[in-house]
């Protein structure tokens, strides 16, 4: 206890006891604490002694005494005395009032020393945190639930380059390859997950790594975002990339071998089940390589078979799978096929580009191959049967053939005789068309009501030197399947306009001569071959129509739009072909610069009896002259499809009512002497 005598006591009123109070708790402790409080008590009481006397005890009554215990709640501070003269009741009241002032401000500055102390040992503690963080080789990083990085470890910094100044308040997206990948959200409200994922680095480098991710939780345990912690594992992926290469593909060529090859015809055979469609397996053996191997050793046979690996991956297309089984065979499996017969088309190309020699080690050398083909479902149910069935399919081609080189064989027999008919069909064909086998046939269009004619459509006929007259049927649908049509089509525009400007040269009024385009044919390419045929035979534009199907319009509208437009700007009219039958869509069509709308002879056929034919034939006329358009059907046969036609608002027809397509020398006839002749 400390006691203080004050000679000449001059009294000091409760405010600036409080004040006194309040700067001694601030800026003292200790002894000095208590002694000051005591001399603020002797002070406000006018007393010779007063003193504070820190803690708890007894504190019982003196004569001549004041004593007030320092208390808030049931924590007791101390209390104070004062003696040296006479007290009233109104000298104890005001050393009540400083003991209840002092209690508060005893208790506040204990709790901020308290708060003090918890947020230095909690920033030591984050201190702490951050240097073993800091100090770990792994990448720490953490996210709000938006993805923006809130905080980023020197693992982080080492690991992609970036520091933590550079990195927080980023959105994680920044550090991502794959732009399209999904951010993470409520699985880490449920307990994180664990992924192998590509991340970009500061340089540009693009690395694997291990990704754990957690979810961030506030101390009322909501989730306010996620904790990423990440690993390098680029070293570990290639060598498992290495291993998985060595164990799915031949070293040698870097084909898929048989294993891959029957996991992946198992994986596409499921998705050709699903749409009932068709597969083919073809198993590939090469011709003389054996000869070359035993002859000119290994090394050589090695590059001649990287080599031929190289020309089946050329001339396949992306979908295809092209296999290296072991030694000189291979296999092929094809997905996307229509007909079973398009496997012959694959065989051909694959053995086409065997034709050329190969130059290795300074050696000219030739090989062949004998392909045979096995068909999903018939010919087998999974890979391992298809490939077995290609293979004994194979060895009939090898063993029965004149030419082994060029020989092809189904499993099926009754395939076998179907493929020999359709291969002499396109040898045929490509004969056909530089021998002068093929020619021009027109059929009439006319106008319903005035009956004159204003226009035509130039069709092409094969008069085979043996088998007479080959109808379309049997060899545009081919033709269209190897390729060939292009060629076909080429010729077709180029005898049109030959046709066309004898008669513009004879003094006949211009008609629409329509000649059909494949899809093939329609390319960026096309509006410039059409001018200099024009150009070529000084024919007028108008006596040209380019006939195109709704196929042709199904894939890279802008292109497709803007060869139509280069095309209308020569002056050479566009017709749709077997409008109806397609998929285009109604608000491409209004863009398309079309001329006329071709009713398909499949809705024709069945006027005026059908009432869903008649009803798609009007839903078509009356779409058609709301846009614009002239409308014509095709395959018009009686007099009630012509009355039908007439009554909806059709504006021609074409069809044996009129006229069946002709030679050139009899449609000039008709033109001359039964037809009226009207300017379309």
């Amino acid at each position: 206890m400390t006691e203080l005598a004050l000679r000449d006591p001059a009294p000091v009123d409760l405010a600036a006891s409080s004040a006194a109070a309040c700067d001694a708790v601030l800026r003292l402790r200790g002894d000095a604490l208590y002694a000051a409080l005591g001399q603020i008590a002797a002070a406000l009481l006018a007393s010779p002694k007063g003193s504070f006397e820190a803690g708890s005890g007894e504190s019982g009554a003196e004569e001549g005494v004041l004593v007030q215990e320092v208390r808030a709640g049931a924590e007791c501070y101390g209390r104070y005395r004062v003696a040296g003269r006479p007290y009233r009741a109104d000298d104890q009241r005001q050393l009540d009032s400083l003991a209840g002032l002092t209690a508060t401000l005893l208790q506040v500055h204990a709790l901020a020393q308290r708060t003090t102390h918890a947020y230095a040992q909690v920033e030591a503690q984050l201190a702490h945190q951050s240097q073993i963080l800091d100090q770990i080789h792994e990448s720490v990083l953490t996210t709000d639930r938006m993805g923006y990085i809130t905080s980023w470890n020197r693992g982080a910094e080492q690991l992609f380059g970036y520091s933590a100044l550079e990195a927080v308040g980023r959105h994680i997206l920044f550090l991502y390859v794959d732009e399209d990948e999904d951010l993470p959200d409520a699985f880490a409200e449920q307990g994180g997950r664990m992924m192998e994922v590509r991340r970009r680095k500061k340089s540009g480098e693009v690395f694997w790594a291990s990704l754990s991710l957690s979810p961030l939780r506030d101390l009322e345990d909501r989730p306010i975002g996620l904790i990423a912690y990440l690993t390098d594992i680029t070293e570990r992926k290639l060598a498992e990339e290495r291993l998985h290469h060595l164990a799915y593909y031949q070293e040698l060529t870097g084909l898929p071998n048989r294993t891959l090859f029957g996991r992946l015809v198992e994986q596409a055979l499921a998705v050709t089940q699903r749409n009932e469609a068709i597969a083919c397996v073809l198993y590939i053996d090469l011709n003389r390589f054996k000869l070359i191997n035993g002859t000119l050793g290994r090394r050589v046979g090695d590059e001649l078979l990287r080599q031929v690996a190289e020309r089946f991956r050329g001339v396949l297309r992306d979908e295809d799978v092209v296999a290296h089984l072991s030694g000189d065979e291979f296999a092929v499996g094809l997905f996307d096929v229509r007909q079973h017969f398009e496997a012959t088309t694959v065989a051909q190309k694959l053995q086409a580009c065997l034709a050329a020699p190969f130059d290795v080690k300074g050696h000219d050398l030739r090989v062949g191959a004998s392909v045979g083909i096995a068909v999903y479902p018939q010919d087998g149910q999974d890979a391992e049967s298809l490939l077995r069935t290609a293979d004994i399919a194979m060895q009939r081609a090898k063993e029965k053939a004149e030419n082994p080189d060029h020989s092809v064989a189904f499993y099926r027999m009754d395939m076998n005789e179907g493929m020999q008919q359709r291969m002499q069909i396109e040898s045929g064909l490509r004969h056909a068309l530089g021998h002068g086998e093929l020619v021009l046939h027109y059929q009439p269009k006319f106008e319903i009501g005035s009956s004159r004619l204003v226009g035509a459509e130039a069709l092409v006929r094969w008069r085979h030197p043996q088998r007479g007259m080959v109808p379309p049927g049997d060899f545009i649908p081919l033709a269209e399947t190897t390729g060939l049509i292009v060629q076909v089509g080429e010729w077709v525009l180029e005898q049109a306009c030959a046709q066309a400007a004898v008669w513009q040269g004879a003094g006949l009024r211009s008609f629409r001569l329509a000649v059909n385009v494949s899809a093939r044919e329609f390319t960026a390419s096309l509006p410039g071959r059409v001018a200099d045929t024009l150009a070529r035979y000084r024919l007028d534009p108008s006596w040209l129509e380019l006939e195109i199907t709704e196929s042709t319009l199904m894939h890279d509208i802008d292109d497709v739009i803007a060869i139509m437009d280069r095309i209308s700007a020569l002056g050479v009219a566009l017709s749709l072909d077997d409008f109806g039958t397609g998929y285009s869509s109604l608000s491409y069509l209004k863009r398309f610069p079309i001329h006329t709308l071709k009713i398909d002879r499949s809705f024709t056929n069945g006027l005026p009896l059908d009432s869903s034919d008649c009803a798609i034939a009007s839903t078509i006329i009356s779409m058609g002259r709301k846009l614009g358009h002239r409308v014509i059907a095709e395959g018009v046969e009686t007099l009630d499809q012509l009355e039908f036609l007439s009554k909806a608002g059709c504006d021609e027809v074409q069809g044996y009512l009129y006229a069946k397509p002709l030679p050139a020398y009899e449609f000039e006839t008709g033109l001359r002497e039964n037809w009226l002749l009207t300017a379309g």
